[in-house]
């Protein structure tokens, strides 16, 4: 087919798309990027790494409207990425809480499927010079989504699963709640529905799971840090400096406090089966901040970090919620940071008022009415508690990782209770969709 052959094909397909009227034999002519065009016309379409299973793989940056409701308010540029297979197969959807790279997910590999994955909007290479902070709303994200699956439906006819992790996870609940005959099959990771701006179940896991020894190592290192702050502070700023970090919008002072802070929660988090790693109050004072390093991130409280995830203090400050932390254990050696607050890490001269009903009605779909989701969760993690519990009488399958911490996914599981969970998908997805147990 010469070019000017294939542009009139393209233009007479778009016609026929955008007027309802789907004209199959011609859209079937195409190849896979000439449909994408056709799907997307005002799209910046372009080949990326194919990996795994997938045939074919592209970057999609979409003129996506700032305000659903109002397409005069402006568009940003939005980053999806496609790895196709086979028409025939069904289709993930990865909703991305935040940045999004190009790799293959589990469930993506479990169901040897198409992948959708989007980054959310304003976050990673989809964010604006300037955030417009009123468009960064859960609603409008999910009208994102909503406009891009039912033009890829067109392509993709078979079973739709969703599927995100942490704040990606939370993201298919909400997506779940608003438009549930979108997708056949949720499945969320590691995912909070979290209470209030400071949400207690989060505290009262870290006081209780593990062991009373672990939880006391973690004590005594907040302690001996903040009992030797000056030394603590070299130490933090030579690591700063050999990472090339700077603190200016968080001194490094007050960095230093809420890292000590923010510590329990990150230990659960992430290292809760390693509590032979923490290092004894013995250890020198070097030891202690490089491993409170290791396990929370100081970058998080860097110059960097803290303008990367001004979006998401964002969301959590306005709909989402978030945890508090729990001062008993230092807060006598605290001189900076007397009332510490994740709002200290919220865009400043923006409306920060909560609406503490969004995620109240999310949790509410998810345990009453919330058929055809797999939860998968950690026991140690600390978002977990913040799970949802779906009824009795509801066909949901919620799976908890004994030890298991914020990074637990099916391949952690067990071979009984993996297949479990390939039976419940099989149940769900129908008799013609084969699933492929997972290989380590």
């Amino acid at each position: 087919m010469n070019s000017i052959k294939k542009i009139l094909v393209l233009f007479l397909v778009s016609i026929s798309i955008y007027s309802c009227k789907e004209s199959k034999v011609n859209f079937d002519a195409l190849t896979f990027e000439e449909q994408l065009k056709v799907l997307f016309p005002t799209a910046e379409i372009s080949p990326v790494k194919v990996e795994d299973h997938f045939k074919k793989a592209y970057q999609l940056i979409l003129k996506q409207p700032l305000d659903h409701s109002n397409i005069e308010a402006g568009s940003f540029n939005h980053y999806v990425y496609i790895s196709h297979t086979d028409y025939l197969k069904p289709t993930v959807l990865v909703t991305e809480g935040y940045s999004a790279k190009h790799k293959t997910y589990e469930l993506s590999k479990v169901l040897q499927s198409n992948q959708v994955m989007v980054e959310y909007r304003f976050y990673g290479k989809s964010r604006p010079e300037a955030i417009p902070w009123e468009y960064l709303t859960n609603d409008q994200a999910v009208e994102d989504y909503h406009a891009l699956i039912n033009k890829l439906k067109l392509l993709y006819k078979n079973k739709w699963i969703s599927t995100g992790i942490s704040k990606g996870g939370e993201t298919t609940l909400i997506y779940k709640s608003k438009y549930p005959s979108d997708i056949d099959v949720s499945v969320p990771y590691v995912a909070p529905m979290i209470n209030g701006l400071e949400d207690q179940r989060t505290n009262n896991l870290i006081n209780t799971v593990g062991t009373i020894e672990c939880r006391n190592k973690i004590k005594e290192l907040q302690r001996t840090v903040l009992k030797n702050k000056d030394k603590a502070l070299e130490i933090f700023k030579e690591i700063a400096n050999e990472n090339k970090m700077t603190f200016t919008e968080v001194p490094y002072e007050e960095a230093l406090e809420y890292t000590v802070l923010e510590f329990p929660f990150s230990f659960w988090q992430w290292r809760g089966d390693k509590c032979e790693e923490i290092p004894s109050k013995d250890a020198p004072i070097g030891d202690l901040v490089k491993y409170m390093h290791k396990t929370v991130g100081i970058d998080f409280y860097s110059d960097e970090g803290y303008t990367k995830y001004l979006p998401s203090f964002y969301q959590h400050m306005r709909e989402l919620g978030y945890y508090g932390f729990d001062l008993e254990p230092v807060k006598d050696l605290l001189k900076v940071v007397k009332s510490p607050s994740n709002l200290r890490f919220a865009p400043t001269d923006v409306d920060l008022t909560y609406n503490p009903e969004y995620i109240k009605k999310v949790r509410d779909y998810a345990e009453n009415k919330g058929n055809n989701i797999l939860y998968i969760y950690g026991a140690y993690d600390p978002w977990g508690a913040c799970a949802p519990t779906p009824a009795p009488d509801l066909d949901a399958l919620k799976m908890v990782l004994e030890d298991g911490h914020h990074g637990t996914r099916i391949k952690h599981f067990s071979e009984k209770d993996q297949q479990k969970i390939y039976n419940k998908l099989s149940e769900w997805l129908g008799d013609n969709i084969e699933v492929f147990p997972l290989k380590e």
